[in-house]
Order: C-alpha cells, then structure tokens, then sequence
C-alpha cells in the first residue's frame, strides 16, 4: 500500500504508516523544523514544502492512502478561531492534491472545535466537498485517550474511501471497518498496537503531564538560553503540539487493512 502526507508535521501519519506496513511515497511540509525531522525519519521519500505551489498530478492513481492534518488553528479554541477567513484555511489545497491524485483512501484530521464552527458549515463543506469527488465519508470524534494517551486531545478525523473503488464496500465497511471502530471507540474499549511490525508497544507510564522544558527554571544553565538550544526547544514544542497522535492513526490503518483484505476475497 502506497501512502503519502499532506500537512505532515513531524510524520505522525507517517509513523503511522510505517507500522502498518506501507510505503511512504511523500510528504509535504512547510515549517523548515518539521522538513529537518521528516528528511531525517523519512530519508526515502519526496519531500515537497508548499502544497499551494505543488503540482501532485505526477502520483495520479499511484498513492492508495492520502492524508493530512489540515491546519486546525482556523478553528482551534486556542487560536483566533478566524475560520475560513484565515490564511491557513488550506483545506481547498487539500481537496486539490485530492483531485489531481486520486487516491483510494483519504484521511483528514482537526481539531473538534471545526465541527460546531459557524453553525456546522465548515464540517459538511468538507464532507460535501469529498463526497463531491466520489469519495464515501465517515467522520468521526476521536480522544488520544482512547489508545491510553494520559490526556484527551480529541480531534475529528474524516474517513473517505472512493465509491467506484468496489461495488459492495459499504457493507463490507459496515462488518469490517469503520462503522465498527466507532462503536468501538464509543464504548470505550482500548485498543493495542501488539500487531504493529517493527513497533515497540508505547507506555504512558510515568508521561509527564506538562512538558518537562519550558520558559523560565527549567534546570538548563542560562548561558545556553538564547542560541541554538533554545530555538530547537521552542520549535519542538511547537511541533509536537501541531502533531497528530499516531496510535490513533495505527487504529484506523489497521482498520483499512483489515478492509482491504476483505476486499481480496470478493
């Protein structure tokens, strides 16, 4: 299975994606602290910077998983919540690189607050916009605290896959996929990374609830605030507070295989 990111970050959805299994063709980042972990984790792939300046036509009908956190600070709570009157409103570019590849399976992710923005137009201009493209679509509200992550972060994620991909999806979906992960979800059940191949199992245990560095005593000699250090701090904690949760997103792989294979057996 062929995956590529949009709006990738640090590579959570890559990560992701390495544990299930699949081969990540690209990614495209911006932020140049970002394009420095992702070159260094993920040597292999293309690495593009500016979605709005990228011409993805070249991978048409070659990537069979595209996703992308599309910048949540439009709708976050701790932002100015501009919506789509922001600059980083780039869910448009997203459903471009959508239409110019094509792919089989598309996942987005944001923050909950684009849910109930301006009376739920952004959230069904979304679905509407995929479903659109041909695209079935299921959203769904997600908490980290689901895969035990010791704090919530609930987050929407949209799950599409083409609808001339397979005459009998849906009831497939219905037994097999995602329908059945949000009940699961929804019932509170854990879920576990064991399957992952070249995973260790994650453990909260002993996660710090605040980030051990921050401004102020934070046990780091003040010779060395103010130059290289101190710019890698702040921009990794940035990064980690933009990043998807990647057991979260091992969940829904795991689901799409699962799909998948059925899929085989038709």
């Amino acid at each position: 299975m062929n995956h590529a990111s949009l709006f990738s970050g640090i590579g959570g959805f890559d990560l992701a994606a390495e544990w299930a299994g699949w081969n990540n063709v690209f990614h495209c980042e911006w932020n140049p602290f970002a394009q420095k972990v992702l070159k260094y984790h993920f040597p292999n792939s293309i690495s593009y910077n500016d979605i709005t300046k990228t011409d993805f036509t070249i991978h048409a009908n070659k990537i069979d998983i595209l996703t992308g956190g599309f910048p949540c600070q439009p709708y976050s709570t701790a932002g100015k919540r501009l919506g789509k009157a922001d600059e980083r409103h780039l869910f448009p570019e997203m459903l471009r690189a959508i239409k110019e590849i094509r792919p089989r399976w598309v996942i987005g992710e944001n923050v909950r607050g684009l849910v109930s923005w301006d009376g739920e137009l952004v959230f069904n201009e979304v679905c509407s916009d995929l479903e659109g493209e041909g695209y079935e679509i299921q959203p769904f509200i997600i908490p980290a605290a689901s895969v035990n992550a010791p704090h919530q972060r609930y987050r929407i994620w949209f799950i599409g896959f083409r609808n001339d991909y397979v005459k009998d999806a849906d009831s497939i979906g219905q037994k097999w996929g995602l329908h059945t992960w949000e009940s699961q979800n929804a019932n509170g059940k854990q879920f576990s990374e064991s399957n992952a191949p070249n995973m260790q199992n994650p453990t909260w245990e002993n996660f710090p609830t605040e980030y051990p560095l921050c401004n102020g005593n934070d046990g780091i000699s003040k010779r060395l605030d103010g130059i290289t250090f101190s710019k890698w701090r702040s921009e990794s904690i940035k990064a980690g507070g933009n990043a998807i949760v990647p057991q979260v997103a091992f969940e829904i792989f795991k689901t799409i295989n699962i799909f998948e294979e059925q899929l085989k057996n038709l």
